[in-house]
């Protein structure tokens, strides 16, 4: 990690709160806490985690950046997508009851991709009626509220925010931008003699540091890893994660759109790709000031700690909560099959200055090497018939 990368004082001091509630918590385990538990309290845990703690974590002075941040064009494709899905959902069935409609998006960040799809379906002539954001940290809602508020206020009377999946049913779209990479994942560590679950333990002393321990793995986690396997040609200390909160997190967040598509956007892989023998020590990252690290224990509570999503699981998730898988491709195909080329030359407005501002933003969005290949979009269905068309260019549904 760079030198200028270090902790504030402020954020020294909410370290040092984390630290001590963390050695609790391994104190109460016994001595080891599993990574996914301890995952889960480093980004969730209420006033210390890094998604509840209220520090900047979004934008240039965060740790990351997302694609709505780098640009409005992807909010403009997203909306074009959502529009045409609205116009395919149409009228009830007959004998049906029409029931409430619009967009939930979960986890809405800033709000910047909440501000970008109103204000272009509203050109568009196509507001659905209302927007709600599913969003779990106070400090993120008012964030959205304020981003809302300021670049929309007409719109803001349209937004509801929640704080669990709705539980009525609803017509629409469900959107998910960089959610599935947070979910807390179990580490583990693969050997022909078995598998080990890994996890966090603390040695003592005043300047000790949380490492790295493992404890032989319970039977769920040894079939799991089975199915992980796969014939594949591990080598001994193998090392990677899986997500088992994915399937059930996904088939609660949409189970009460009755008629609709969801919307997935995040960096992952199908399994086949996921597991290969050379990513021999998983996708475990670490976000803090806009360096990515592999130390996922080096600060919690102040650091974005991820991992790349298994779209092959995402795409067992799709049958059981009942829906037909209808797309899989890249970020990039996704954008310029919704015609991002188009919403350039709009957004512009003949303004070469600005045409060639959002270019550039395009450039990071699409190429190999920024965003266009690492980052996916998965489509699921219910109830409605024809093609999406942000799918329509590359179809990748055969590589789950």
């Amino acid at each position: 990690m760079r030198r200028n990368d270090t902790p504030t004082d402020p954020q020294r001091e909410q370290l040092a709160r984390m630290r001590e509630f963390l050695i609790r918590q391994i104190e109460v385990a016994g001595g080891f806490l599993s990574f996914e538990r301890f995952m889960d309290l480093a980004l969730y845990a209420p006033g210390l985690g890094y998604y509840s703690g209220g520090a900047q974590k979004l934008g240039s002075a965060g740790d990351f950046i997302t694609a709505p941040q780098v640009s409005e064009l992807f909010g403009r494709c997203v909306a074009k997508q959502c529009a045409d899905i609205f116009a395919a959902i149409g009228a009830p069935p007959r004998g049906e009851q029409a029931v409430r409609s619009g967009i939930m998006e979960i986890g809405a960040g800033t709000g910047q991709l909440a501000v970008d799809i109103l204000l272009r379906l509203e050109q568009s002539g196509a507001l659905p009626d209302r927007y709600w954001i599913l969003e779990i940290s106070a400090d993120l809602i008012e964030r959205q509220r304020q981003l809302i508020g300021a670049r929309a206020p007409h719109l803001l009377p349209r937004v509801e925010w929640l704080d669990r999946a709705p539980a009525d049913d609803f017509e629409g779209v469900i959107l998910a931008n960089e959610v599935l990479d947070a979910l807390p994942v179990v580490r583990f560590r693969w050997s022909r003699a078995g598998v080990e679950e890994m996890g966090v333990t603390f040695d003592g002393g005043e300047n000790s540091e949380f490492r790295w321990d493992s404890r032989p793995a319970d039977a769920v986690l040894a079939r799991a890893c089975e199915t992980l396997h796969d014939g594949a040609d591990w080598a001994d200390g193998y090392i990677s994660e899986y997500c088992p909160r994915a399937v059930a997190f996904a088939v609660a967040v949409t189970g009460a759109l009755r008629r609709g598509a969801v919307l997935w956007f995040d960096y992952g892989l199908p399994r086949s790709q996921y597991y290969l023998p050379e990513r021999h020590e998983g996708t475990l990252t670490a976000h803090f000031r806009h360096a990515a690290h592999g130390d996922v224990l080096q600060y919690p509570g102040l650091q974005d700690i991820t991992a790349w999503v298994d779209f092959t699981l995402l795409a067992e998730a799709s049958r059981e909560a009942g829906f037909e898988l209808a797309g899989f491709t890249t970020q990039a195909h996704f954008l310029a099959a919704t015609g991002i080329d188009e919403e350039m030359q709009s957004a512009a407005s003949g303004d070469a200055n600005a045409f060639a501002r959002l270019a550039h933003q395009a450039r990071r969005l699409m190429l190999p090497g920024e965003m266009g290949e690492a980052f996916k979009s998965m489509a699921w269905t219910r109830g409605i018939d024809g093609e999406l068309r942000g799918f329509a260019l590359q179809d990748l549904r055969h590589s789950l």
